[in-house]
């Protein structure tokens, strides 16, 4: 085909439907483009609405996105948590000290010596009532009974000052010496007289007396001496204060 004949075929096509034709395409190519680009924009326009901060990074940009509020929050909800949220930590108390009672350790009894020696006849029983021959009666006793001759030697069992020294009609002669720390030692049915005075002080081994028969209340008895132990003014039972 010469290039005259494919003129005359161009201008046939213009002039003929040929030239519908080619509007209707360029209609269509617009059409396109314009829903391209309003459906573009209107990505961009929803990204915008949620972008909450840009941060220019070295050659990039990156987006920042907060999280969608949930639009059915009534204002009452959200101002309870934001106080939650700002709520100070509770303060929990301290335990209270508790007291720690520490028990006093027991006393510890003082030991002291064998006023004399000899055999126990008689021992320290103040709650049960026995016969006394000598009295006739039932009673309690109080001290412990050391069998010893006549005469024999009676010492200090511990050191303090001679407190008292009296007659006493159940007992005889009765020497008692104050430890000072609430303990006295008592020695009876002794002889009438006696090596120490009132005031006397006295150390483990002195001489207090000599065994006699002046107790009354114990004179059917065996040649003995009479020994108590006080606490507080309180008879103990001798035995407790004496080496085995």
């Amino acid at each position: 085909m010469n290039s005259k004949s494919s003129g005359s075929w161009l201008e046939a096509f213009f002039t003929g439907k040929g030239f519908y034709i080619v509007l209707l395409l360029c209609a269509a190519v617009i059409g396109v483009s314009a829903w391209m680009l309003a459906a573009g924009n209107g990505t961009m326009a929803e990204d915008v609405i949620e972008v909450s901060n840009t941060t220019t990074g070295a050659g990039r940009t990156e987006m920042i996105l907060p999280p969608k509020r949930d639009d059915s929050q009534t204002l009452e909800e959200i101002i309870q948590e934001s106080t939650q949220v700002f709520q100070e930590p509770e303060v929990q108390e301290e335990p209270e000290a508790q007291e720690v009672f520490q028990e006093e350790p027991a006393p510890v009894n003082p030991v002291y010596a064998w006023p004399i020696s000899g055999e126990v006849a008689r021992f320290h029983d103040p709650d049960t009532l026995r016969y006394d021959e000598t009295m006739g009666d039932w009673r309690t006793h109080e001290g412990i009974d050391i069998l010893a001759p006549l005469g024999e030697t009676v010492l200090a069992a511990h050191a303090g000052s001679v407190e008292s020294v009296r007659k006493d009609d159940f007992l005889g002669t009765v020497v008692t010496v104050s430890h000072g720390d609430g303990f006295s030692t008592v020695y009876a049915n002794l002889a009438e007289e006696t090596a120490v005075s009132v005031g006397d002080w006295v150390e483990p081994g002195s001489v207090i007396g000599t065994v006699g028969a002046t107790a009354l209340a114990e004179v059917s008895e065996q040649a003995h001496l009479h020994f108590g132990v006080l606490r507080n003014g309180v008879n103990q039972n001798p035995l407790d204060y004496l080496p085995a």
